[in-house]
């Protein structure tokens, strides 16, 4: 009776009027955030903790979640206009949206991406609801040689985001691990790769990376080849989606409420990883994969659901456990401190309003978001009709403010410029940029766990074929790798026959 009860005040919190108008505003300036290169949610929910001391704690979280997940869903507008991912969760949006709105179809890649955005939010709150106090026994199982394995498995599965050749997308893996080891060892204290130079020393923001592979990447291509025919640049294109459309999304979007939700609930995983992983399990289960990376709806739509699970995911380590699972709920967990509440087992019994007036205010926030987003999907998407040399400009202006707000270094704008450099080689040289990202996102928490693991077991490697789950993912990474590479011998050797 005590669980309904608390459910009951959730309810009550979340559709009072103070709940209503608090969600609100929180999902509203969330979606205008994370549609800006740069501003992601972590720096919008620290600016909000010293205006949330006088307000009620249930409220003032139920503000900075709707700012989160807001974030996440319209993060994917840069992605698919301008090819800049708002924040890191979005990377592999651009990957089809991108191409999609260069075709004239960016009406259309919006609209997939706020349903599918909707549904994976949706989705991930029901599980939230139903299964809450379970679920925060998963996260606990998951130890280093897991979260190694789980890192292991997402990088073999570079194969996957090989446009062509599958060697050039292992290099362009092997840069984005180097590049990741850069500045101070975290465990030693020993510097890596820094050449001396103390700027370097906290080593390479994931955005300067991002923006300059494909955000300043892009600006170079579109100077470059300026002369180029751009019939479609100012093109919209209808919202509205076919028949073979929508049944195209509902695979991906099912699964992916599912798996996203999953990685959601795992520290450390997030929605990043989570929308990563998306895409790569629908590319590789996909009849025509090679339709991925040129516009395909799949495309679009899994990684908008995965990363939207996630992020209601997200909530079951924080408030269960007290373990923040990304750099956001990290930020949340301390303004839960400020506030003087104690994340953990005994708050769904002791704050049951708080618990549940989060997870029950989830449900309006997608709601909300949904309303908002559909009705101005024509006026956002005429950003592609601005006149390209103001497009460009725009472009770069955001860039540059986004990265510079970060560590106010001007040593970070040149990093951006020599990786917008760097991207725009990459493309002529045919090299994939979405490996180097993924590699560059993972090496980090791989190496990391590696660690942790080799400490655990007293440097003894078995650790990692000994617990079921770890095996289990490695054997399952293994086979990831080596199927794309013989599946490729043997379609070579047809062809000589």
């Amino acid at each position: 009776m005590g669980s309904l009860e608390g459910i009951l005040s959730g309810v009550q919190l979340a559709f009072s009027f103070q709940g209503i108008l608090f969600v609100f505003l929180g999902v509203m300036a969330g979606t205008l955030i994370g549609m800006m290169p740069g501003l992601g949610p972590i720096s919008a929910i620290a600016i909000m903790i010293p205006l949330t001391y006088t307000m009620d704690p249930p409220v003032a979280l139920v503000l900075m979640a709707g700012v989160y997940y807001g974030a996440v869903f319209g993060g994917s507008t840069s992605s698919i206009l301008l090819n800049a991912p708002g924040i890191s969760g979005t990377v592999a949006t651009s990957f089809d949206g991108y191409p999609m709105a260069q075709r004239g179809e960016a009406g259309k890649a919006l609209a997939i991406a706020a349903i599918a955005s909707f549904f994976g939010g949706t989705v991930s709150v029901v599980l939230l609801m139903l299964f809450a106090p379970v679920l925060s026994s998963v996260a606990i199982v998951f130890g280093p040689p897991e979260y190694f394995a789980l890192m292991v498995l997402g990088l073999t599965a570079i194969s996957s985001l090989a446009d062509g050749s599958t060697l050039k997308a292992l290099i362009s893996a092997v840069v984005g691990v180097m590049a990741v080891t850069i500045g101070i060892d975290s465990q030693t204290g020993t510097t890596r790769f820094t050449f001396g130079n103390p700027n370097l020393l906290e080593g390479i923001d994931f955005l300067v990376v991002a923006l300059g592979l494909f955000a300043l990447a892009e600006v170079c291509a579109l100077i470059i080849n300026r002369h180029q025919s751009s019939q479609n640049k100012g093109s919209i294109g209808s919202l509205k989606l076919t028949k073979k459309e929508v049944k195209e999304m509902g695979g991906p979007m099912g699964r992916q409420s599912l798996l996203g939700f999953v990685l959601g609930i795992l520290p450390g995983a997030g929605a990043t990883i989570a929308s990563f992983i998306g895409y790569i399990t629908e590319k590789k289960i996909a009849r025509k994969p090679e339709e991925f990376g040129k516009g395909a709806v799949k495309g679009v739509a899994a990684p908008e659901t995965a990363n939207n699970a996630a992020t209601s995911g997200a909530f079951v380590p924080l408030l269960s456990l007290g373990i923040p699972g990304s750099g956001t709920t990290a930020v949340l967990l301390g303004a839960l401190l400020v506030m003087d509440i104690q994340p953990g087992p005994l708050l769904m019994t002791d704050q049951p309003e708080l618990f549940w007036g989060v997870i029950v205010s989830m449900y309006i926030g997608n709601i909300f978001l949904l309303i908002l987003n559909l009705p101005l999907i024509p006026y956002i998407a005429k950003i592609l009709a601005i006149p390209r040399p103001m497009l460009i400009s725009l472009v770069i202006m955001f860039s540059m403010i986004g990265v510079y707000s970060i560590s106010f270094n001007t040593f970070d704008l040149y990093l951006l410029l020599l990786f917008g450099a760097v991207g725009y080689a990459m493309r002529l040289l045919s090299f994939p940029a979405a490996p180097f990202i993924l590699a560059f996102i993972l090496g980090g928490m791989m190496e990391e766990s590696f660690r942790q693991a080799m400490t655990m077991s007293n440097n003894d490697i078995s650790i990692f074929f000994t617990q079921p789950i770890a095996l289990g993912m490695l054997i399952a990474g293994f086979l990831s790798f080596i199927v794309p590479i013989l599946q490729g011998i043997r379609s070579k050797k047809k062809n000589t026959v």
